[in-house]
């Protein structure tokens, strides 16, 4: 490997190859990358205590746009992993909710995030590891920050 390459390149290196990693085992379910970041979404906001979920949240918290939501929750549903209801305080829109084939798969996902780091931290001590994450957990937080203090600018 070359130790000259650009930080921006290395990121990205090491993003290419944890998503080629995660990628496959999606396909496997059946599920795109974009479909699964969907899901995640839908299932964190209903761990935060979300009671009724709509389409309009989760397209403001996974970015997406309502022509893309609407297809990409079509094909959720079908595929067996979200459900669509009416909505008990608004008949006008649908609730979202995750299915227990879509809950099944937070376990797989866990276990396969643990081994591509495995794999690519393979060589280093678990001193090295630690102090790895230590300096990812600062570099996200750094991120974050002029994320929110750009999100709070834009809300002015």
């Amino acid at each position: 490997m070359n130790k000259a390459l650009p930080l921006g390149v290395r990121f990205s290196l090491l993003h290419r190859a944890f998503k080629r990693k995660m990628d496959a085992m999606l396909s496997e379910k059946e599920l795109t990358g974009v479909q699964f970041g969907v899901l995640a979404s839908l299932v964190r906001l209903e761990r935060e205590g979300k009671s009724e979920i709509s389409q309009r949240e989760l397209e403001q918290v996974s970015r997406v746009s309502h022509a893309t939501m609407t297809e990409l929750l079509k094909r959720l549903e079908k595929k067996g992993f979200i459900r669509s209801e009416q909505s008990s305080r608004d008949r006008r829109f649908k609730c979202l909710s995750a299915t227990e084939k879509a809950l099944g798969l937070e376990g797989e996902v866990a276990q396969l995030e643990q081994e591509t780091f495995a794999w690519l931290t393979r060589g280093l001590n678990d001193a090295q590891i630690s102090e790895l994450l230590a300096t990812t957990d600062v570099m996200l937080e750094n991120a974050w920050a002029d994320c929110r203090k750009g999100c709070e600018q834009s809300d002015d």
